[in-house]
């Protein structure tokens, strides 16, 4: 337990010195700040007109602002960029030693290699849900801003619920994101890796497959195609489950197992 606590010091250090935090946290406030600006848009056109939000001559024809659609908006923005968010977060988190060359020195810190694992698992997923839950309060305060209705406590808790389960989902599948930093040594091959997961995403879950595709699970569950119960099955959190599992196994292992002289 003393090795894991002095590994996580570790991992935190160096995250908390570095620009990336800033930068994804910037990153991700894009998706409520731009819900927002719909919103307002949708909620009083004539206004937004005025104000040069939107062209003279556009018709808003659709949509609905109020808080359940806001919110659900913002499930589903956490559903389909988290995994290529979370990517990046993990690409840093297990890549950053073999970008910089530092590996070595890692490796000769008197700290198993298990706990090094551990402590980079547990700071990338509590960044990711850090990240998340600040996509929920800055929406909260826009909406509130943009003064949309339909606010009651009980939306809030619906919309806060499906946001974390979504977010959850995503978090699960950042361990293959992990397993290929290390064993492709560095940032690009996870991320490459998102970004064709990504695509895959929504072509299987635009075909009617995205119930048994891990990375189609996330947007469908958070309502992107419509309601999750005639989408998604019980197998289809079990592939989730099984493939963060398989992504957990085989970054540990690769850890105590893989030639480290680069």
């Amino acid at each position: 337990m003393n090795r894991l606590a002095g590994a996580l010091r570790c991992e935190l250090l160096k995250a908390r010195r570095s620009k990336m935090p800033v930068l994804t946290a910037a990153g991700f406030s894009l998706a409520p700040i731009m819900g927002g600006v719909f919103m307002f848009i949708l909620k009083d056109p004539a206004r937004a007109r005025a104000m040069g939000l939107i062209g003279a001559k556009a018709q808003i024809t659709a949509g609905v602002a109020d808080w359940p659609t806001y919110l659900g908006v913002m499930a589903q923005a956490v559903a389909v960029g988290g995994p290529v968010l979370f990517a990046l977060v993990t690409a840093w988190v297990f890549g950053r030693e073999f970008a910089d060359r530092t590996v070595k020195l890692t490796l000769a810190l008197p700290t198993s290699r298990a706990s090094i694992v551990a402590a980079k698992f547990l700071v990338a997923a509590a960044w990711s849900a850090l990240l998340s839950a600040w996509v929920l309060l800055l929406s909260l305060g826009i909406g509130h801003l943009v003064e949309m209705p339909g606010w009651s406590g009980g939306v809030a808790l619906t919309g806060a619920v499906n946001l974390a389960a979504a977010a959850g989902l995503a978090i699960a599948l950042l361990t293959p994101m992990a397993f290929l930093a290390c064993a492709g040594r560095g940032y690009l091959p996870p991320i490459g890796f998102a970004m064709l997961m990504l695509f895959l995403a929504q072509i299987l879950a635009a075909t009617g497959w995205g119930a048994w595709f891990p990375w189609s699970v996330p947007p469908l569950f958070a309502g992107l195609a419509g309601p999750r119960g005639e989408l998604l099955a019980g197998l289809s959190y079990v592939l989730v489950a099984a493939t963060s599992a398989a992504g957990l196994i085989a970054t540990f292992v690769w850890w105590e197992l893989a030639d480290q002289t680069t």
